[in-house]
């Protein structure tokens, strides 16, 4: 990368984002990821280590390929930077054709620019709480389940005849009286 050292708000913004990257979270995303794709990688989570074995994007989109065969049909074996970041874009296209929520995916230059790492954390998680859906291990917490609820007709009118005490009352309340500093002085 040629891009200039940051200073001033942008440095301190940078600082702010980086401050929210956790190891522990990358270790377990590297962990995974060489789980589901037997690939022999460190599994270090510090920052250099996380962008590193990354930000090609060939294994992330190898991942994308586990978890759903054929999503990503051309992977760049090119280190040339625009051929890394289609890899990197086919991985975040693949990771929500997978079910992860557009809000929890990042912009291809957070990871290769090292923009934002946390980002990518984020995304990886929650590809990772998806891998029992292909029948893969996952990480994080269990998704929740749908829970529909069918309400009869006669249920949902049933409410209509209640007066809600929660609603609240004033009582005759009123602003009359009260004042607030003292009047203006002309």
């Amino acid at each position: 990368m040629n891009r200039a050292t940051k200073s001033g708000i942008a440095a301190e913004a940078q600082s702010k984002i980086n401050s929210k990257y956790s190891e522990q979270q990358a270790v377990e995303c590297l962990d995974w990821i060489a789980l589901i794709t037997g690939a022999d990688i460190n599994k270090s989570g510090d920052m250099d280590n996380f962008y590193e074995v990354l930000k090609n994007g060939q294994l992330l989109c190898e991942l994308i390929n586990t978890l759903k065969p054929g999503q990503i049909k051309k992977i760049q074996k090119s280190e040339m930077a625009f051929k890394c970041m289609e890899n990197i874009n086919q991985f975040v296209d693949g990771a929500k054709a997978c079910g992860v929520p557009s809000e929890e995916t990042f912009q291809t230059v957070d990871l290769w620019e090292r923009q934002n790492l946390n980002a990518v954390v984020i995304c990886l998680q929650s590809l990772g709480r998806k891998g029992a859906q292909f029948g893969k291990p996952s990480i994080g917490p269990k998704e929740a389940e749908k829970n529909v609820r069918n309400f009869t007709e006669e249920q949902l009118r049933a409410s209509e005849g209640i007066v809600n005490l929660q609603y609240g009352s004033n009582k005759g309340a009123t602003q009359s009286g009260m004042s607030f500093g003292t009047t203006r002085h002309m």
